[in-house]
């Protein structure tokens, strides 16, 4: 019997801890605690929110609320446990995320975007040319962001017409920290204004304005987005030896993450493919549509990527509030 019992005990004691677990996960969204998301405000982000969202609270039934800021505020909600997940989180960009997950605040988790990109732009016409638009190349031998000091005038700022204007991420974006950096260490400050659009829309206005009339514009972009469906750009190179590594994940609390495992080993799972991505992020742009209802489609039109993602009972009541 003595080693019958000393047999049982470990395993009543792994039984236990199991329960524990899906206990501490049933309970987050049974006690009717919201889990409250971060409000991200570029489409990718806003796309991915609302797929999570719709997976927690009608295949789970979890209550969830939405907590508008910028990344780098969210970052900090998230960290002190305001908002307890940040559906797109470019992993190591921010100081704010990274002094968190250094002290053991927030946690990345699974891979909802794979093949990102990101990187300073100019339109192909400009360097190459476009013979069906009868444009010539005005900056043929344009290829490295450490070219640029010699094309400031090409880039003229309408405000400042004796500097280039450098078109930089919306001001509270963690890019737009890196790009003012990017400025500095490329001796680019004298030469260029950096000019902060007021929103991501506005960037994109800006972009697509200029291309429409073939002039020049050098800016920050990053895919997935539907911009890149839109326009031919190319990528200007960067240092020898800088080779950015990005990797996306869904950001947590780390008391979400402690006390939700269940619902954190389905947010694990989630990704979009990115080609996918792309042509779900055009059509929002060009058919007008909002990320509620681009959401409610990417559900119906494919279950055989979001299935995998959930259990059957969950899948189930997903598919019958479509």
């Amino acid at each position: 019997m003595k080693r019958t019992n000393s047999l049982l005990a470990p395993l009543f004691s792994i039984g236990l801890l199991a329960v524990s677990a899906s206990s501490q996960a049933a309970g987050w969204c049974e006690s009717g605690k919201p889990v409250k998301f971060a409000g991200l405000n570029w489409e990718s982000g806003m796309l991915l929110t609302e797929v999570l969202q719709i997976v927690l609270k009608d295949g789970y039934g979890c209550a969830v609320d939405t907590l508008p800021g910028n990344s780098i505020t969210m970052e900090s909600a998230l960290g002190s446990n305001d908002i307890q997940v940040l559906a797109e989180e470019w992993v190591g960009r921010s100081e704010v995320w990274n002094k968190a997950a250094s002290s053991g605040k927030v946690v990345g988790v699974g891979a909802p975007i794979i093949g990102a990109t990101e990187g300073w732009y100019v339109p192909r016409y400009l360097v190459e040319g476009d013979a069906k638009r009868n444009l010539k190349p005005k900056a043929p031998n344009l290829k490295n962001i450490a070219d640029l000091p010699q094309y400031a005038a090409l880039f003229k700022d309408p405000e400042e017409p004796g500097k280039g204007r450098f078109y930089n991420c919306p001001a509270g974006w963690t890019c737009e920290l890196e790009n003012s950096e990017m400025l500095k260490s490329y001796g680019l400050q004298a030469s260029y204004t950096n000019f902060r659009p007021g929103t991501g829309p506005a960037l994109d206005a800006a972009v697509l304005s200029s291309y429409k009339r073939g002039e020049p514009i050098l800016f920050y972009y990053w895919s997935p987005t539907p911009l890149m469906g839109q326009v031919d750009l190319i990528k200007l190179g960067e240092k020898p030896g800088v080779d950015k590594q990005i990797s996306i994940k869904v950001g947590l609390s780390s008391v979400f993450h402690a006390q939700a495992p269940e619902l954190v080993g389905i947010l694990e799972k989630v990704n979009l493919p990115i080609d996918l991505l792309n042509q779900n992020l055009a059509r929002m742009t060009n058919e007008h549509i909002d990320s509620p209802k681009l959401a409610k489609i990417f559900f119906k039109e494919h279950p055989e990527i979001w299935h995998t993602w959930v259990s059957d009972a969950a899948a189930k009541k997903i598919d019958a509030t479509l």
